[in-house]
């Protein structure tokens, strides 16, 4: 069952028609904003009902909830043929985000909010050894994940040489690289790919890329976490490309 929990999740996943119940805590008293939530509800058709808070936390597995959980759509599997009709559909040249062995839900959410603001067209991530769309993520994500487009595949390499013969630039970043971010053309068709939040780039994920760069470091830290890194590397793009 998929859910998501937090006003500003389930509001954004009400937009989408994904909601097909809502749980509000029985013992909650109604404010401004969990009244729009509720007749927002309403007009989609959803049923409203009032449950135990205990029930709300155990849902949200312990995660800060607002008295808000909202039981979702089962979401349709994202095919790789789906990501290369999307990216060949695009009218203007692709910019992709490629997230190599994302383990951490909250990273992740940080990343897909990057990726939305930065206008990415779609994010990327292996089926294996990663995460999810997860309701943690839903929640840290702030409404991204319901309307950024989602790619799980399950061969990363295959789709990085699919993106590549369809005309994409891979640019991996890489604490030992040589090239710097910021002298590096992030415009035309590209996608930014980043690593792990231990390990980084994987041997074969990194092969693949048509080039590494590295953000440069003015203090003594050796790295950033990956969802910084993310939005540094995302919005340097972004600079570029307006």
């Amino acid at each position: 069952m998929s859910i998501a929990f937090g006003i500003h999740a389930v509001e954004s996943a009400l937009k989408q028609a994904a909601v097909t119940e809502l749980w509000l805590d029985a013992g909650q008293r109604p404010n401004a904003r969990l009244s729009r939530l509720i007749d927002q509800a309403k007009r989609a058709g959803v049923k409203i009902s009032r449950q135990p808070r205990e029930m709300l936390d155990e849902a949200a597995a312990g995660e800060r909830h607002q008295g808000v959980v909202a039981r979702l759509a089962a979401d349709s599997p994202a095919r790789q043929s789906d990501l290369m009709g999307l990216v060949e559909a695009l009218d203007q040249p692709p910019f992709l985000l490629i997230l190599d062995g994302v383990t951490d839900p909250h990273n992740l959410g940080a990343c897909l909010r990057s990726a939305n603001a930065a206008g990415v067209d779609a994010v990327i991530v292996p089926k294996d050894k990663a995460v999810g769309l997860t309701p943690v993520v839903r929640k840290v994500a702030c409404g991204a994940a319901e309307v950024t487009p989602f790619y799980q595949v399950t061969n990363l390499a295959r789709t990085l040489r699919d993106l590549q013969q369809a005309g994409v630039w891979l640019v991996g970043a890489a604490g030992e690289a040589t090239d710097s971010l910021y002298e590096t053309n992030l415009k035309g068709p590209l996608g930014l790919v980043l690593g792990s939040e231990g390990k980084g780039l994987r041997r074969l994920t990194r092969e693949h890329c048509d080039l590494l760069v590295k953000i440069p470091m003015a203090g003594v830290v050796e790295s950033l976490n990956v969802s910084v890194a993310t939005g540094v590397c995302l919005f340097e793009a972004l600079r570029q490309r307006r």
